[in-house]
C-alpha cells in the first residue's frame, strides 16, 4: 500500500467498555420485553482495561486505532459534562500516539445518553444542537490529538435491515421494546438510533443528517484541518441477470441520501460485511446480516462509495462473523488483496480498519456473534489471540 496508509482495528465504547449505565442502549437492554438477547453487563471490561487493549492493537504493528467516545459518560445528564470521562478518552488518544497509532475517533457509535432518548432522540428538533455541543466539548478536551473524526456510525443501518429477512416477531419485539422503554422512562417516545420504527426512519434520518452537519461544523470550528466524515453500512449489491432495477432501488433507498451527504465531507467511512444479489423480482438467495461472505465485496464497495461521492475512502469496518477462525484468515488475506487492486488503480483509499480487535457485545445478538481477532474470557476478561491476529499482523508488516 502507499506511504501513509492506515492499518488498524476498530472498536466501539458500549460494545467493549461495560457498565455504560447512563446510555439509552443499557436502558433498553433492561426493560421487558426487550429485543436484546442479553444485557451488555461488563462487556469486555474495556473501560478498565483500555491500556491493555491499545497495547494489544499496537502489538499487531498497527498505525491506527478507531475507538468511540461514549456521549452518555461525557454528558451523563443534560448540560452537565464529566471531566473525568473526558480525561479518560483523552488518555486513550494519548496512549495511541505513544505507540505511533493515529487516534480515529467516533463521536457517536449508536449509543446516546438516556436523557437524549427520553427526548425522542434524533426526532427532537433540538437534537442536532445538543449533539454539536457535546462534540465541541470533546474537541475542547482533546481534539488536538485526534487524527480523523467520524460523527456517526452507520446511520443507514436500520434502513438497510429493512432489505434483510428479519422475522416479523423481531419487528414486533423492536416495537415492544420502544413501548416498554417509553413506559419505564415515563415519556411519550423513548427512541434509540439502532432500534427504529419503520414509520419513523425518514424523520430519524433527517435528524441525524442535520446532526452530522452540526457536529461537523462544531469540530471544524475547533480544528478546520481535521478530516471529518461518517461511516456507512454498505453491502456489495450485485445484479443477478441483466435487470438492475431492484438493486438500484435498494441503493437509492438505503444509501442515496447518505452518499449525497458524504460528498460534502473530507472522506467516507465504508463498512462492509456482505455481497448480496438481486434479480428483476427481488433478492436472490440468503440476504441476511453477515451472510453472503465474499472477499470480493470489500473492493467493490470501496469503488462504489468513491464513485458516488468523489471523496477519499477509509475502510472503517470490515470483518467476518464466524466461530471458525480458520475461515477468517483467508478471508482477510483475499479481501486485502482485492483492496490492493483498488489502491493500485489510483483510488484514494486512506486505510483499512478491521472489525474488530476482540469478540464483544454485538447489540441485539449479544455475545454469540463473534468477529474478533482475539477471544475474551467472559469471567476473567483475558484476551487471547486467534490465528487471524497473527495473520493480519503479518499482512500489515508486509505492507
Amino acid at each position: 500500500m502507499r506511504p501513509g496508509f492506515l492499518w488498524g482495528v476498530a472498536a466501539a465504547g458500549h460494545q467493549i467498555e461495560g457498565d455504560n449505565t447512563g446510555s439509552d442502549t443499557w436502558f433498553a437492554e433492561h426493560v421487558s420485553p426487550t429485543v436484546f438477547r442479553e444485557p451488555s453487563g461488563r462487556a469486555c471490561n474495556g473501560y478498565e482495561l483500555w491500556r491493555d487493549d491499545v497495547d494489544l492493537a499496537a502489538g499487531l504493528g498497527l498505525n491506527a486505532y478507531r475507538f468511540s467516545v461514549e456521549w452518555a459518560r461525557v454528558e451523563p445528564s443534560e448540560g452537565k459534562f464529566d471531566d473525568d470521562a473526558l480525561a479518560h478518552y483523552a488518555a486513550v488518544a494519548d496512549r495511541c500516539l505513544e505507540h505511533g497509532m493515529a487516534p480515529i475517533v467516533t463521536f457517536n457509535h449508536f449509543t446516546s445518553p438516556h436523557w437524549f432518548a427520553e427526548r425522542a432522540g434524533w426526532l427532537d428538533p433540538a437534537a442536532p444542537e445538543l449533539f454539536a455541543r457535546y462534540c465541541d466539548r470533546v474537541m475542547a478536551a482533546f481534539g488536538d490529538r485526534i487524527a480523523m473524526a467520524l460523527t456517526l456510525n452507520e446511520p443507514n443501518l436500520p434502513r438497510l435491515l429493512t432489505w434483510m429477512p428479519i422475522p416479523d416477531f423481531v419487528r414486533d419485539l423492536e416495537r415492544a421494546t420502544l413501548e416498554a422503554a417509553s413506559k419505564a422512562g415515563g415519556v411519550p417516545r423513548y427512541r434509540l438510533s439502532n432500534v427504529l420504527l419503520p414509520a419513523e426512519m425518514d424523520a430519524m434520518a433527517d435528524g441525524m443528517t442535520a446532526g452530522h452537519r452540526a457536529a461537523r461544523a462544531a469540530i471544524k470550528a475547533r480544528r478546520p484541518e481535521l478530516p471529518v466524515g461518517f461511516s456507512l453500512a454498505l453491502v456489495d449489491d450485485q445484479v443477478a441477470g441483466d435487470d438492475p432495477t431492484v438493486r438500484d432501488r435498494k441503493r437509492a433507498e438505503v444509501y442515496g441520501r447518505w452518499l449525497t451527504l458524504a460528498a460534502e465531507d473530507d472522506f467516507i467511512g465504508v463498512q462492509n460485511y456482505e455481497r448480496l444479489y438481486y434479480d428483476a423480482t427481488g433478492p436472490v438467495g440468503d440476504t441476511g446480516l453477515y451472510s453472503g461472505v465474499d472477499p470480493r465485496s470489500l473492493a467493490e464497495t470501496v469503488r462504489y462509495a468513491h464513485a458516488a461521492t468523489g471523496v477519499p475512502v477509509l475502510v472503517t469496518e470490515h470483518g467476518m462473523a464466524t466461530d471458525d477462525d480458520t475461515r477468517r484468515v483467508p478471508f482477510i488475506t483475499d479481501s486485502l488483496a482485492g483492496l490492493r487492486t483498488v489502491v493500485d488503480e489510483g483510488l484514494p483509499v486512506l486505510g483499512y480498519l478491521h472489525w474488530t480487535l476482540m469478540d464483544n457485545f454485538e447489540w441485539i445478538f449479544g455475545y454469540e456473534t463473534r468477529l474478533g481477532l482475539h477471544t475474551v474470557d467472559r469471567e476473567t476478561f483475558a484476551r487471547t489471540p486467534k490465528p487471524s491476529a497473527a495473520a493480519y499482523a503479518a499482512i500489515v508488516r508486509a505492507g
